[in-house]
């Protein structure tokens, strides 16, 4: 059973997928959706990421996501905070909520969403355990979305092993009239964050 956090309100309790998914080593060539990421010099591929969840995209009629290295380093800054605490939340001593982190970032989104994990041991673990979590799967089709970033980190020593954080987003278009509002966290206190405009739950 893989544990993981939903990114709804009060998401603080650890909860369990019903079902294992059988190990399995990827045979030489095979997708990089199978791959074992519970060892210290393997980590995600963003691209078959990003293809996988391209496609699930596209089967709701939803626009494609591509790799975005600005997300990717701070998806990754948010994995290693999780590794380094033992901890899967979205707001991790040190490194604050996810609304600032992406503040600080510098990152200029008009949406932004935020799914993390801990537990799965490849990639397409944790595609299923987000899919089949009402808040992860909501995140990740998202309308509007276009951008992506994904990294895990190994801890050995840690309950989980292997944490996971993906972030989602749509880069803000240039405006004349100035600078943005800002982030805004929605009323519900859930870690989806919008921008500049009214909150999109």
């Amino acid at each position: 059973m893989r544990p993981f956090l939903t990114a709804a309100p009060l998401a603080a309790a650890a909860l369990l997928l019903g079902g294992c998914l059988a190990e399995r080593t990827p045979l030489p060539g095979a997708p990089t959706f199978y791959e074992r990421l519970d060892a210290a010099s393997v980590t995600v591929d963003p691209a078959a990421a990003a293809s996988m969840i391209t496609g699930y995209r596209a089967n709701k009629g939803l626009t494609a996501v591509t790799v975005d290295p600005a997300l990717n380093a701070l998806a990754q800054e948010q994995a290693n905070a999780m590794a380094r605490a033992d901890k899967v939340d979205h707001t991790i001593r040190g490194t604050g909520s996810f609304e600032t982190r992406i503040t600080r970032s510098g990152y200029d989104a008009e949406i932004a969403v935020e799914n993390i994990g801990a537990g799965y041991r490849t990639l397409a673990e944790a595609f299923s355990g987000w899919r089949d979590s009402p808040s992860h799967n909501k995140n990740m089709l998202r309308a509007g979305v276009t951008r992506l970033g994904i990294a895990t980190a190994y801890s050995p020593k840690s309950k989980y092993k292997v944490y996971w954080s993906l972030v989602l987003a749509k880069p803000a278009e240039r405006r004349q009239e100035g600078p943005s509002a800002g982030p805004m966290l929605p009323v519900d206190g859930s870690t989806t964050v919008t921008f500049g405009g009214a909150v999109v739950r």
